[in-house]
């Protein structure tokens, strides 16, 4: 709690020096740090919003250099949070002080909104919108907690997926039994959760939740002429990102298309009974499975909680209870790459890459999207910067120099352009 509120300090006394007012908002959980600039009638208002929390570092013996001491090596910058979501906030952050710096002001009225709770799922964030909805008032948002397709290659990104988790708890006996004395007369948890898991998909990978799919919006044949011409997304690029030796997945759909328009059901984490090394014949008390379940337009985290729920009881095993843990969610997000806004972050985009970005939605979640399009009544704009080996919420996580770079120049092309829409 202290380190991330050290963060939240240090930005706000970095956005003050810049000569933004900045103070930090204090929730039930990690604070918020809010900045802008003199804010004068008859000008664009743009939020930029980012987060400078970040995911646990474990397991720590991967990193090749200690993860909250950044190190340039090869090119990029090395360190925990560097392309989520510190390494790109720091772009928009230097892009607006060189422009005060340069012209003594900004061509828009700004709004500066970090917050230490992304990772979490933003719960403090919502509330905190609706209270303060009328000094949040804005024209468009920009947001660059996403992804480039391929080095060089602008991207913006028009979607996102939603996110709905869960954690199964299965019990069996009141503690770990001899396998040799009770196996065969009680049934064992770890059985139990692993075909519980087999049930969550056919043998194709289509998820077999009933009424899974029922609410999915269709992909548009333009998206998927569009989406076909898309530079770095093809299974060459994916299994060379990944390093897994076949691509998987939901039949009738493009890799790209099903990592950026199709829900999806995955397992996070499964686990039970004896972990230590070597033999131990017990037949465990309890296991687990974490789930989370990737959402698209038109599809309600709440009700496909209920749906998941209803299908984990219908084939739990008989002979053990099952414990179902709702876990954090957001809903999906979708608007036109087309607006006037979005013309013109493509305008931007390509005065700093020297060429027509690609448009696409993004396979990943950022919950608090929907709600700022609920509450603020703004859309939002994802420049996507980081790339597809950034080893987001892994060991090694890495962000370009050049894209940092080009991250500060396009906040100043950005906002240039949005002054003018």
């Amino acid at each position: 709690m202290g380190d991330v509120r050290a963060c939240a300090e240090w930005l706000v006394a970095k956005l003050t020096a810049m000569g933004l007012t900045a103070e930090i908002h204090p929730t039930a959980g990690h604070p918020l740090v809010l900045a802008r600039n003199a804010h004068l009638p008859d000008r664009r208002t743009v939020l930029i919003y980012g987060h400078y929390d970040v995911q646990p570092v474990d397991p720590l013996a991967l990193w090749q250099s200690p993860p909250f001491e950044p190190e340039i090596r090869d090119g990029k910058i090395w360190a925990r949070g560097a392309a989520d979501n510190k390494g790109q906030m720091m772009a928009h952050v230097l892009g607006v002080e060189q422009t005060l710096r340069g012209n003594g002001e900004l061509p828009v009225n700004l709004i500066f909104l970090f917050e230490g709770e992304e990772e979490i799922g933003s719960p403090h964030l919502g509330p905190f919108l609706v209270a303060h909805r009328e000094e949040l008032r804005c024209d468009v948002i920009a947001i660059s907690d996403t992804g480039m397709v391929a080095p060089g290659v602008p991207t913006m990104g028009y979607g996102l997926r939603g996110i709905s988790c869960c954690e199964v708890i299965i019990r069996g006996p009141k503690g770990d039994l001899h396998s040799g004395l009770f196996g065969g007369a009680v049934a064992n948890p770890a059985t139990a959760v692993a075909r519980l898991v087999a049930s969550l998909h056919d043998a194709e990978g289509r998820v077999a939740v009933a009424g899974f799919y029922d609410e999915v919006r269709p992909l548009e044949t333009w998206e998927r002429e569009m989406w076909a011409k898309v530079p770095g997304v093809g299974e060459l690029e994916y299994l060379a990102a990944t390093g897994s030796p076949a691509m998987f997945g939901e039949p009738g759909y493009t890799t790209a298309e099903r990592t950026w328009a199709r829900p999806t059901a995955e397992v996070n984490g499964i686990g039970g009974g004896y972990q230590g090394e070597g033999s131990k014949t017990v037949l465990p008390a309890e296991a687990f499975v974490k789930l989370s379940f990737r959402l698209v337009p038109d599809q309600d985290p709440a009700t496909i909680m209920e749906r998941v729920t209803r299908h984990l009881k219908q084939y739990c095993p008989s002979g053990v209870s099952l414990e179902v843990i709702p876990g954090h969610d957001g809903k999906p997000y979708a608007t036109d790459p087309h607006s006037r806004f979005g013309k013109a972050a493509q305008t931007a985009l390509h005065a700093v890459f020297g060429m027509d970005p690609v448009l696409i939605r993004e396979g990943g979640s950022i919950p608090i999207v929907q709600t700022f399009r609920e509450i603020l009544e703004a859309d939002t704009l994802l420049l996507g910067l980081a790339l597809s080996d950034a080893q987001v919420h892994a060991p090694n996580e890495n962000f370009p120099v050049a894209n940092f770079e080009a991250g500060i120049r396009l906040n100043r092309a950005l906002l240039a352009q949005l002054a003018n829409v």
